[in-house]
């Protein structure tokens, strides 16, 4: 399956969405510290923490840790700075999503790390910031989900 990273989260409803998210389409869900958030706080825990039992959550305590537990894995990283359309990758088992703060993005330090084709955007219009952060994490893997052809699905 897919790993989703959260770069230093800050909003606690988005993070639980992801959480939640991660439970239903069997993602890994990794959380890159500081944190905006105590991983016990009761918005959280509404969004999404009551899932915990069937998600796969590893809070990192810093972007060095992140890499090394994901080392010789593709990484994919999400920016409104990206010029390549998530759409147009073909995605493999075992790919890593990467998600920047909701207030500020990716770090230029951490993109600068990734090759220009492994950064990607999702379209939206001219004069917009951005979507919000669980919709895209949501945008993102199932779309590489339906190319893997939502295996491990339940059938409908």
């Amino acid at each position: 399956m897919f790993d989703i990273v959260l770069f230093q989260p800050e909003i606690p409803p988005n993070t639980g969405n992801v959480i939640r998210l991660s439970a239903n389409c069997g993602a890994r869900l990794h959380l890159v510290k500081p944190l905006g958030f105590e991983i016990t706080d009761r918005t959280l825990a509404r969004a999404g923490l009551d899932y915990h039992d069937l998600a796969h959550v590893t809070v990192h305590e810093d972007w060095a840790a992140c890499l090394d537990a994901l080392a010789g894995r593709r990484i994919f990283a999400f920016s409104t700075r990206a010029r390549r359309r998530y759409d147009e990758v073909d995605y493999r088992a075992g790919d890593v999503f990467l998600f920047g703060r909701e207030t500020s993005g990716l770090p230029d330090e951490v993109l600068a790390t990734l090759p220009e084709a492994q950064r990607l955007c999702v379209p939206m219009r001219p004069a917009n910031r951005s979507i919000n952060l669980s919709n895209v994490v949501a945008l993102a893997v199932y779309e590489a989900w339906r190319q893997q052809d939502f295996a491990g699905a339940a059938e409908p």
